[in-house]
């Protein structure tokens, strides 16, 4: 490896030649110690110290690394913005890091696409070009310190750390004991992204305005006309999320100023949707909402007539995919009917558009949506879902079989398309693996991911914050030892091959291949 090292202000760097050559560990290191110089000196009250430290970090090499190589590796890598441009290669990518600039910056427009709501209407998108995606993702990591720092306790939408997983355990604290309270205000901000006020985020927003102002005021086009945004962040950005937090930030200190203990009122933010508890209906009515609504107002937002209701927790709400209902006074959470019946859908419409593919193509695309699915709900009440999901799935991929060999019977079909003896019913496949061992691959079984309780984070943990770093250490040593396959970016299963051999097989989930192994 080549480098040439160069003293910079704040810590030495050095400058790697290529792409390939970056060391990652040390340009990691390097980033996380600034961020948390930045979080310290914001708690510290040092507001002009943080704002140098963020300085250095946007203008920073190691940053700009980092910026480039999280919009060049996230899900929308491969979409372009309205000029067409991406960053595919090693070379592209290390010449990325050099337009990275303030000096002379100029935002190209976003381009407007449009994807299906469940409602069967049309949630718009704005995608960034990727030179602004690149300069978004280096000033969100200035701003995460500080972010994090400053964050309610209880909002764990798009925070390093968080998941929906925290966010329903903490659901399950608030309602499952016995005098708990006894309703919930579900809310939903209409058209969040599209139209928090500008003037509220420039006066806001730690960061730097003209960067921030300039791409609030960037326009978008749409059918090759460009249009101007007044208002909004767009929902495509990397650090639209993070705007988001702060701007909602606070709302759980304003909800607790007019309310006591005894009101039982408890606040659950996941991005956009939000659930408040409360003692009675007629406290969330006329006490908590009016706050709400007050609250967002003052950052041009408005709540959703159609989305926020008053249930009793005995009828049960629906959040983030999950259903949190008393069932004669103990609480279960198990997926919610609507997430299933989307998620076999999925599944069905999968199986029957690829009516004459290999079985083993099947498996593949099928295999990574029925495993991240269980692991979503692995953490609640859903042993009883995952067998009616098994048993769904088997009837597709049996009506699949049949219509494969209509002149065959149904044993013959049978024999073929499930020969795994170790779960009847389920689709599998003999895979030659070398010349003389063969293996046999089969879809995976919702039934078979254990349930396991997930252990909520500590609502003032703060992974920038060197207090908590033994805590995240243990937390994720915990994790590994629970589900050592969960932070690995490729998929598992295991297979005996007669005796003495072990198939691996591993699915990468992005580039859509498979790679078999043979262990002994």
């Amino acid at each position: 490896m080549t480098s040439t090292v160069l003293p910079l202000t704040g810590a030495p760097s050095a400058r790697f030649e290529t792409w390939e050559s970056v060391n990652w560990p040390l340009v990691e290191k390097q980033v996380k110690r600034l961020q948390t110089r930045i979080a310290k000196a914001n708690r510290e009250g040092r507001h002009g110290k943080a704002k140098a430290l963020q300085w250095l970090l946007t203008h920073s090499f190691y940053g700009k690394l980092i910026a480039v190589k999280r919009v060049t590796s996230n899900a929308g890598a491969k979409t372009p913005g309205v000029d067409g441009v991406l960053w595919n290669t090693p070379g592209q990518k290390m010449e990325a890091t050099k337009i990275l600039k303030r000096r002379g910056y100029r935002p190209q427009p976003l381009r407007r696409i449009y994807i299906p709501k469940s409602n069967g209407k049309k949630r718009p998108l704005g995608i960034p070009a990727m030179s602004c995606r690149g300069l978004q993702a280096l000033h969100m990591l200035a701003l995460q310190p500080i972010a994090e720092s400053i964050s309610d306790r209880n909002s764990y939408g798009f925070r390093p750390k968080r998941s929906c997983a925290d966010a329903i355990e903490q659901c399950f604290n608030i309602f499952s004991r016995k005098h708990s309270a006894g309703f919930v205000l579900e809310g939903d901000i209409k058209s969040c992204f599209d139209k928090i006020c500008h003037k509220w985020l420039l006066e806001h927003i730690p960061t730097d305005k003209v960067i921030l102002k300039k791409w609030l005021e960037c326009g978008f086009i749409d059918k090759g006309t460009l249009f101007p945004t007044t208002e909004g962040t767009p929902q495509g950005g990397i650090i639209s999320p993070t705007l988001l937090n702060l701007t909602l930030r606070g709302l759980e200190e304003k909800i607790a100023s007019v309310t006591s203990s005894s009101d039982k009122v408890h606040l659950v933010v996941y991005a956009d949707d939000f659930v408040v508890s409360g003692s009675s209906k007629e406290l969330l009515e006329e006490k908590v909402k009016p706050v709400i609504e007050e609250f967002l107002k003052e950052r041009g937002l408005t709540l959703s007539d159609e989305k926020t209701t008053i249930t009793s927790i005995d009828k049960g709400f629906d959040f983030l995919g999950f259903n949190v209902r008393k069932y004669n006074g103990k609480l279960l959470i198990k997926p919610s009917k609507k997430n299933v019946c989307t998620f076999l859908n999925g599944i069905r419409g999968i199986i029957k558009t690829n009516p004459t593919c290999k079985t083993e193509t099947l498996i593949y695309i099928l295999n990574p949506k029925i495993r991240g699915w269980a692991n979503y709900y692995r953490h609640v009440v859903s042993k009883e879902t995952f067998s009616k999901v098994d048993h769904e799935i088997f009837l597709a991929t049996w009506n699949w079989a049949k219509r494969r060999h209509p002149n065959h019977g149904k044993r013959w079909t049978w024999r073929k398309y499930f020969p795994d003896p170790r779960s009847v019913g389920n689709l599998a496949v003999k895979v030659p693996i070398g010349s003389k061992s063969a293996g046999l691959l089969s879809l995976v079984r919702a039934s078979t991911i254990p349930i396991r309780r997930h252990t909520k984070i500590r609502m003032d943990a703060n992974p920038f914050d060197p207090e908590y770093n033994s805590y995240f250490e243990r937390r994720d040593l915990e994790k590994q030892r629970r589900d050592p396959l969960d932070d690995m970016p490729i998929f598992f299963n295991l297979y005996v091959l007669g005796h003495n051999f072990v198939a691996l097989e591993r699915l990468e989930p992005c580039a859509g291949k498979l790679a078999c192994t043979v262990l002994r």
